[in-house]
């Protein structure tokens, strides 16, 4: 048994109006399954594929109060390519953020609600990923993430040290995940965290069992209404556990 990374979900105070900005993003299609909800995927995409992690943004009315643990890295082609899109997302209703990042060569913005994200400067390995070049989740011990995740997941661990660890679908396929080391203690429920899902035929039950076998814990909320299950990584970072597909 096996899980893999099929979508990120992103608490925003509105929607619709932070689905349509990551759409003009990331050149997505929009879809809505309920009132409060709005999907993200690329056009033309069968969900749930490798070759692209979509989005859920789901309506929440509690602000954003402290820096993301979990935020998305964007894919450039070239200097001039980095230069346009940081324009583009200027125009958008980006704006930049200073998270204390120094001098480097990538630019850290965040959308219309707040919410980090990086474009980057070219680099090679992410020049097949699409628009979203990794899905990038602070911790304090990189090497226990990718223990858990490499574990939790059929995804491939690319790379492994103290300071980051890098995962990608086993098929080589779409964005990587990044564990980077981040002293910062968590604080608060993340305001974006993973879904994982179980192949078709898996036993979710048994999923959740063997994933809190590996580490996971439960975050001590009432389920009893969801068809989902949501437990926490050895760091405490919230992901769900969703129905197989």
């Amino acid at each position: 048994m096996a899980t893999r990374l099929v979508q990120i979900n992103m608490k925003a105070l509105d929607d619709s109006a932070l689905g349509r900005f990551w759409a003009e993003v990331l050149g997505w299609g929009i879809d809505s399954e309920a009132p409060g909800v709005t999907n993200l995927e690329p056009v033309g995409f069968s969900y749930p594929d490798p070759s692209a992690v979509c989005i859920d943004l789901i309506a929440h009315p509690e602000p954003k109060t402290v820096k993301n643990r979990v935020h998305l890295d964007l894919a450039t082609t070239s200097a001039a390519h980095q230069a346009e899109l940081i324009e583009r997302l200027t125009g958008l209703g980006a704006t930049p953020a200073d998270i204390g990042q120094g001098d480097v060569p990538f630019t850290v913005m965040a959308d219309p609600e707040g919410n980090e994200f990086c474009v980057l400067e070219p680099r090679e390995m992410y020049l097949d990923t699409g628009p979203i070049a990794a899905v990038v989740v602070d911790c304090a011990d990189p090497r226990e993430m990718a223990r858990f995740w490499g574990a939790a997941m059929d995804w491939t661990v690319h790379a492994v040290a103290d300071d980051h660890a890098t995962l990608r679908s086993a098929k080589g396929v779409g964005p990587y995940l990044e564990f980077v080391r981040n002293p910062d203690p968590k604080t608060v429920w993340n305001r974006v965290h993973l879904d994982v899902a179980p192949y078709p035929g898996d036993d979710m039950a048994a999923e959740a069992k063997r994933l809190r076998a590996l580490g996971a814990t439960d975050p001590g909320i009432d389920q009893s209404e969801l068809h989902w299950t949501v437990l926490a990584d050895p760091e405490g970072n919230e992901f769900c556990l969703l129905t197989p597909r």
